[in-house]
């Protein structure tokens, strides 16, 4: 399967450049409750410079929330653009929101939704659709999923659209076999959606249950993601999907991690830097099994890893589980969930100054401090349009110790 370069080079690079370490601050401070707590999403932003995503917990009966932060000359201004109920519209919404067309917002939220079938919570979990209309936000159910019949159920990772606006997903369990599914939901113009399932995990060789990192696509519509678990040795793999000429999906693994000492369960999505490498992040294996960034080349058709860093906790951070981001340079951002400050282990940004011929310099750029600070950084960043800044979450910290979302200026 062929790689467009492209494709990947513009989901994965920044605008500006990035030089010497830089400036982190709060910008806002989940309170908990109807403003939203536990903010463990991906950021998305728009052309205007606002920032969206979730919160799993808190809104107006504790079931999440997506909001909105606005850019504005006094600082940020939060709104509650959604809070979930829990009951039909879904409940314990994570990993954050995709844009789409007319600046509608898409997501999954893991609970709720019209079926329990064989899930043990409160519903089998939503795909939903947040419509703007004359300033006011509406939200619907675009699928809810079953659980039974082949369809999978909780998902817990945002999703991906493509040019004529369908939706691609993934859970991490149901599904024929019980791994999980990836999903396509294609609109009718009318308002209905289609759900189909275009893989099944069979829990195996070709991986378990998807991974929180969102899926990718490509100009000629193949489908790329990764599994934390499964494959040969357990520890995950990264898989590709080609539609066929029949209307069919064919899987190939592209790698099937090693573990200890190659990498190992990747939990982030994957980037690419416009030459056909892939990269991102492990929580384990390694060196020190404390996490790896790797980066995946293709040569002759073939596939192989190598792993750019090993982690190695204490102040140089430990356990990524977010995805990455490049600046113009070439170079690497990213943030690990654990180690840094001593009075904290809470996480850090780093650095990977990536040059022609030379190996990867690693270098800590923050170090979370906990209360006021953020703390506990589950997620990656994304970059201002001129790329200037790079915002991010954290699931803990902020004045109130319920999450907080960061600015860092390089």
């Amino acid at each position: 399967m062929k790689i467009n370069r492209a494709a990947f080079a513009a989901a994965a690079l920044l605008a500006g450049a990035a030089v010497a370490a830089g400036q982190t601050q709060v910008i806002y401070s989940f309170a908990g409750d109807e403003d939203g707590e536990y903010a463990d999403t991906d950021l998305v932003t728009d052309t205007a410079g606002n920032l969206y995503g979730t919160t799993v917990q808190g809104g107006d009966t504790g079931s999440g929330t997506v909001f909105q932060l606005a850019h504005a000359t006094t600082g940020w201004i939060h709104t509650v653009l959604y809070s979930f109920t829990g009951g039909a519209d879904g409940g314990e919404p994570y990993k954050g929101v995709t844009l789409g067309p007319h600046g509608n917002l898409f997501g999954t939220a893991g609970v709720g939704g019209l079926y329990t079938g064989p899930c043990i919570d409160t519903g089998c979990g939503v795909v939903y659709k947040l419509i703007r209309a004359n300033g006011a936000w509406t939200q619907k159910v675009i699928h809810s999923f079953t659980g039974s019949d082949g369809d999978g159920f909780g998902p817990g990772a945002g999703v991906t659209l493509d040019s004529r606006g369908n939706v691609y997903g993934m859970t991490p369990t149901g599904g024929a076999n019980g791994f999980g599914i990836v999903f396509e939901l294609t609109p009718d113009g009318k308002g209905n959606w289609a759900e189909r399932v275009i893989h099944t995990f069979a829990g195996g060789t070709d991986g378990i249950g998807g991974s929180a990192g969102r899926l990718v696509l490509d100009a000629a519509g193949n489908v790329y993601g990764l599994c934390t678990t499964g494959g040969t040795h357990g520890a995950g793999v990264v898989f590709a999907l080609a539609p066929t000429q029949s209307g069919e999906w064919t899987e190939t693994i592209l790698y099937t991690f090693l573990d200890e000492p190659d990498s190992g369960f990747p939990y982030g999505a994957l980037v690419g830097d416009g030459r056909g490498n892939l990269y991102g992040t492990t929580y384990y294996a390694g060196k020190y099994d404390l996490g790896t960034v790797y980066r995946l080349s293709r040569r002759n058709g073939v596939w192989t890893q190598t792993w750019m860093y090993s982690f190695k906790g204490g102040p140089n951070g430990s356990s990524p589980i977010s995805t990455l981001a490049g600046d113009a340079a070439g170079n690497l951002y990213g943030t690990t969930s654990e180690g840094g400050a001593a009075s904290c282990n809470c996480g850090v940004i780093f650095k990977l100054t990536l040059s022609s011929g030379a190996p990867p310099v690693y270098s800590v750029v923050y170090r979370f401090k906990g209360p006021p600070d953020g703390a506990f950084v589950y997620n990656g960043m994304v970059a201002n349009a001129g790329g200037t800044a790079l915002y991010g979450a954290t699931v803990h910290g902020g004045s109130a110790n319920e999450g907080a979302i960061y600015q860092f200026t390089p």
